[in-house]
């Protein structure tokens, strides 16, 4: 017979950013290992999944097919699905917060997912460097996981996030790309080091740098990138006799020939070429560019944007292993410096 309170145990969450299909398949898979549905329940049609979760039919069908991949349910034409098997090997489930989406954090996410494998489930959110909201996908779940990873960037708020995620069990929590000042107890961290990263890179474009009289960090107002980042420029330039200055605002900023800049922001460096190229200077040669985080298009924009980033890829995997690994250590990741004809 049918799980007449399927509905109950199987919902879509919009505020999650996971894909509406592992959502199905996720909830019917918790509520199959805490008993709630049982070996040979026959499940919703796909026609009654869609209509009752207002997802398409090509979400219902792909949940399914994803589940009958995992070998938990099955099908009799004519009938319809059931569930097939309950001792699957589905052991974690994790709820993973970014702070935004982009293209480094998709790699870091890809990484992550696809270094679990299958026998973990995960659920994505993004709460956009906004506390409030952090907060409150925290204190609303509806499940319990037995992991939270989490990437801690706010714009406001800050000084209280250690204050919420102290209320996650640190036997849980995995805090990833940033360490958060006051977290107690034993929990696991893959984290930058963003002051000695900065200060680090800057010194191997040194020689390069020396042509240009003045470096200029763009560190909009109201940003949630670190200010360690700000230390460690401020400690380079200090160290090696530069004219240095911060920047909130490129699109007003004057820019001369002779200065470098470093930026943090996508938008921003799109800002701040379109100004250089306007004003006919060259840059490589006139101004120089160094853009935070590595993504593909850079090696070709004006024969290469010269980048500082991670390895998102090593952030993710590392991420995985130390869930698989139970293991609470606290691990830095690589930080690179990616020389182009921008400097």
């Amino acid at each position: 017979m049918k799980c007449d309170p399927f509905f109950d145990y199987i919902k879509i969450d919009e505020f999650s950013a996971t894909p509406k299909y592992l959502q199905l398949t996720n909830t019917i898979l918790n509520a199959i290992k805490e008993g709630k549905i049982e070996k040979d329940t026959m499940l919703p049609s796909i026609n009654e999944l869609s209509f009752v979760l207002e997802v398409s039919r090509d979400t219902a069908e792909k949940g399914y097919r994803y589940l009958k991949k995992l070998g938990v349910i099955d099908s009799v034409p004519g009938k319809g699905y059931y569930v097939s098997r309950i001792d699957f090997r589905q052991k974690r489930s994790i709820m993973l917060l970014f702070n935004k989406l982009s293209a480094h954090k998709k790699i870091v996410y890809d990484a992550f997912v696809n270094t679990l494998g299958a026998d973990a489930a995960v659920d994505f959110y993004i709460y956009n460097n906004d506390f409030n909201l952090f907060k409150k996908l925290l204190q609303n779940q509806k499940q319990e996981y037995t992991h939270y990873v989490i990437i801690p960037h706010f714009v406001e708020g800050r000084d209280k996030a250690a204050e919420v995620i102290n209320q996650i069990p640190k036997e849980k929590l995995l805090l990833l790309d940033k360490k958060v000042p006051g977290v107690e107890g034993d929990y696991a961290a893959v984290y930058e080091n963003f002051e000695e990263d900065i200060y680090h890179a800057l010194e191997e474009a040194r020689e390069e740098l020396a042509k240009y009289h003045t470096l200029k960090l763009i560190f909009p107002d109201r940003s949630y990138f670190p200010r360690e980042i700000i230390k460690g420029f401020y400690r380079f330039c200090q160290q090696y006799a530069f004219d240095h200055l911060l920047v909130s605002d490129i699109i007003n900023e004057p820019i001369s020939e002779g200065e470098a800049y470093i930026n943090l922001m996508e938008d921003d460096l799109v800002i701040l070429l379109d100004r250089i190229i306007s004003m006919k200077l060259q840059v490589g040669t006139q101004v120089g560019v160094i853009s935070y985080n590595e993504t593909r298009v850079k090696k070709f924009i004006l024969n290469g944007i010269t980048t500082i980033s991670t390895d998102f890829e090593k952030m993710g995997t590392t991420a995985a292993h130390l869930i698989l690994e139970n293991s609470k250590r606290h691990i830095e990741v690589p930080f690179y410096l990616f020389k182009r004809a921008s400097i």
